[in-house]
């Protein structure tokens, strides 16, 4: 979530695709939910309108983790824990990005959404 206005009732997310941001609707919102925080992670559908293109049907995935540092401040993981989360992803490459592709096809987006944020950070603790 870019921000989000709980007065004004709508906001902007940020699109993982590197894409214009989205406008987010309070009526999008799920039942229960009055705002979002900048920062929580969240899935959605678009549609395109006349004003541009809108989020719909909107599910948090993950709220923002209070007092986190911002990813440059982020302690980088030990030699040790580096390696050990290498062959975890490793064997989570093997099992659930590379059958599909031996195939023809690639993973689901959820798989692939997933998968690629772990690579992004390891990614930085390899810089």
């Amino acid at each position: 979530m870019k921000w989000f206005d709980a007065e004004k009732g709508f906001g902007f997310v940020s699109r993982d695709d590197g894409g214009k941001d989205v406008f987010v609707h309070r009526d999008a919102l799920p039942d229960g939910v009055e705002e979002l925080a900048k920062g929580t992670k969240v899935e959605y559908s678009i549609i395109d309108t006349r004003r541009g293109v809108q989020a719909m049907g909107l599910h948090v995935v993950a709220a923002p983790q209070a007092g986190a540092a911002p990813a440059s401040e982020t302690p980088k993981r030990s030699p040790e824990e580096l390696n050990s989360l290498l062959q975890d992803l490793i064997g989570v490459l093997e099992q659930q990005v590379m059958p599909p592709l031996s195939r023809g096809r690639r993973p689901d987006r959820k798989t692939g959404a997933k998968i690629a944020e772990l690579l992004r950070a390891v990614a930085g603790d390899l810089e």
